[in-house]
């Protein structure tokens, strides 16, 4: 039902579906960029059209009674961001205990336009071993995919200059909080 709601969805707004389809049992993807509820919303379509599993993180703020119920069977993660919580060894650990495990990170953290990105998915990615996927929101050609994929090297630099090429070209909904300088 998810997949078919997705598809009409995308044939009614003029969305399509870009670069590779299938994904590795254990991953992160990071998605750019994110400056409006839009990108959720564009981007759970494109995980239901194509089958993808993937849990999210979300601030522990919207997980209120109701909706924290439904955030969570639908793939969230809250994250405490007030709390020293060493979150990111939380979600390797999650890596480790599961076979199958994809992860959809916003580097970004927030809508609102940031100095740089946060660096969190690197260590992740880093950590478990996963290769990290490059997902495009271009609200301009109104499209949506995986432009490349990557595994972390130990050159941090030259790994985030790699992922900044890749996102040089995206057009955001909202372009003006839109920041593509990562680090």
């Amino acid at each position: 039902m998810k997949i078919i709601f997705s598809k009409l969805i995308f044939r009614f707004i003029g969305w399509k579906i870009i670069g590779e389809h299938s994904l590795p049992d254990k991953c992160l993807i990071i998605g750019a960029p994110h400056t409006s509820n839009w990108d959720f919303f564009i981007g759970r379509c494109y995980g239901y059209i194509l089958g993808i599993d993937a849990k999210y993180l979300i601030k522990s703020e919207l997980f209120l009674p109701v909706l924290g119920f439904l955030l969570r069977i639908n793939g969230g993660i809250p994250v405490y961001r007030h709390s020293k919580n060493n979150f990111v060894d939380q979600i390797i650990e999650m890596y480790r205990k599961k076979d199958k495990f994809i992860l959809g990170i916003s580097p970004e953290g927030t809508r609102r336009r940031v100095k740089k990105w946060k660096t969190g998915f690197y260590y992740i990615a880093k950590g478990a071993n996963v290769p990290i996927f490059l997902l495009r929101v271009d609200y301009k050609n109104k499209e949506i995919g995986i432009i490349n994929k990557m595994y972390v090297s130990d050159d941090f630099n030259k790994d985030m200059s790699f992922i900044q090429k890749h996102f040089e070209k995206s057009h955001a909904k909202k372009p003006n909080n839109y920041n593509q300088i990562i680090s």
